[in-house]
């Protein structure tokens, strides 16, 4: 049983009413122009919220909204057949999780700035959320050989959780990953490397990268931390995970955590910060206090 099955059996019960989903595919997508449109009349129409990528490279999308609207924009989006097997990430809350709906063209899902690299054209090798557990319970693979993670994420939102152990090299946007990963390559020989990030968009495009400059033993986790959760709840991490909406944070029950960012410099400011009495909602926090 999944760590995500008390929530969906609150959802059913309408306790949290809205189904925040998150979804992406590296796929050619050469008429956005001509799609923007009709994605932003459906999503109108259902009164979902949220924001949609999309990309010659494929599609992301983050929204909320009803479970019937939610179906329904899935399987309108499905019927294309480039998305026809679109998977698609769940949690609940009781309100819906953005408060407004974008739908943006995009030279990338996620900027990397490495044209050569194309998902769509052949996966590195993934580790699903079991597995991965298995390795880490045990420290080394189904090989024998270390285990290490590589957090792909920017800084801030590492700060806010991450796996144990992890190497965390303080990025503060991908685009800075690819030659930082390469200047440590040696760091890693004869271990197994498994990358990870929020859903698995930025470790996708990480591990094929690493791939092609000569990492010898690397992964991407299927479906990032949010499915790592999904699946087998917070064990081997510690803390939360940073969202792109207000929730701001979920707690590896998918659960939705009074972390919150400021309102003026958008830094993260756990629970402990806001009792200081620099935090001033809407205004300040210890982050930005008396700088302009």
């Amino acid at each position: 049983m999944s760590a995500n099955t008390a929530l969906q059996a609150e959802a059913h019960a309408g306790v949290a009413p809205h189904v925040n989903i998150a979804a992406y595919k590296f796929v050619t997508f050469d008429n956005t122009e001509e799609m923007r449109p009709q994605y932003q009349e459906i999503c109108a129409r259902l009164d979902l919220k949220g924001t949609i990528l999309l990309t010659p490279e494929g599609i992301n999308m983050f929204l909320s909204g009803p479970r019937v609207n939610i179906d329904e924009f899935l399987a309108w989006v499905r019927s294309d057949a480039r998305f026809a097997d679109l998977e698609v990430k769940e949690s609940f809350s009781a309100e819906q999780s953005h408060k407004r709906m974008l739908v943006k063209i995009k030279k990338e899902i996620i900027t990397m700035r490495m044209p050569l690299i194309k998902p769509e054209d052949g996966r590195a090798p993934f580790v699903e959320a079991h597995t991965l557990k298995r390795w880490l319970d045990n420290g080394v693979d189904d090989n024998g050989k270390p285990v290490v993670m590589v957090d792909t994420r920017n800084d801030f939102e590492v700060d806010v959780g991450t796996f144990d152990n992890t190497v965390d090299y303080r990025i503060k946007k991908f685009t800075e990953f690819p030659d930082v990963i390469a200047a440590h390559k040696d760091d890693f020989a004869g271990k197994t490397v498994v990358t990870f990030c929020t859903g698995g968009i930025r470790c996708e495009k990480a591990a094929i990268h690493m791939q092609n400059i000569g990492y010898d033993n690397v992964y991407q986790l299927e479906g990032g931390i949010l499915k790592y959760f999904e699946e087998v709840g917070g064990a081997h991490y510690t803390g939360d995970c940073f969202v792109f909406d207000y929730r701001t944070a979920l707690n590896p029950k998918l659960e939705p955590t009074e972390t919150v960012q400021c309102f003026n410099c958008r830094a993260v400011v756990t629970p402990r910060q806001q009792l200081a009495p620099e935090y001033v909602y809407e205004k300040s926090c210890p982050h930005c206090y008396g700088k302009e």
